[in-house]
């Protein structure tokens, strides 16, 4: 039985990435009275659908011993990437942050995480179970 299995680095990648996406809500709300601060948004849902490739679509065909590995997914070399929000409606300062919506997506990316933790204690209290009922 594999411990480390593809589910487990799933719910890993996402705790990890959740957290990373509530520094940088966090970030937008402290710098919400900043003039000309313009709101960043952190995507890894396509990194993660690319890494997990659970049906084998997404990956590149590597047929000819030339082709270079440039996207196989995998969780070693999973990025989220960071860009500003191109949806946020600039004020007279420059600033482009909207609180509320913000608190929002803090509140929602919360829930999330707080849902990938029990969905990972779930998985390793199935797999101590496993482990236990082989002795």
């Amino acid at each position: 039985m594999d411990i480390n299995d593809k589910t487990l680095q799933a719910l890993a990648a996402g705790l990890k990435f959740r957290e990373m996406r509530q520094e940088v809500i966090s970030s937008n709300v402290a710098n919400a009275e900043t003039p000309g601060f313009k709101a960043k948004r952190l995507d890894f849902e396509k990194a993660l659908a690319r890494a997990l490739d659970v049906d084998g679509q997404q990956g590149m065909r590597m047929d000819d011993s030339r082709h270079f590995n440039v996207g196989g997914g995998g969780f070693e070399n999973l990025e989220p990437e960071v860009h500003e929000d191109p949806n946020g409606v600039v004020s007279e300062s420059g600033n482009s942050v909207d609180r509320e919506a913000e608190m929002a997506k803090m509140a929602e990316n919360k829930i999330m995480y707080d849902t990938l933790v029990q969905l990972m204690n779930k998985k390793l209290g199935l797999k101590k179970y496993v482990l236990n009922s082989e002795r």
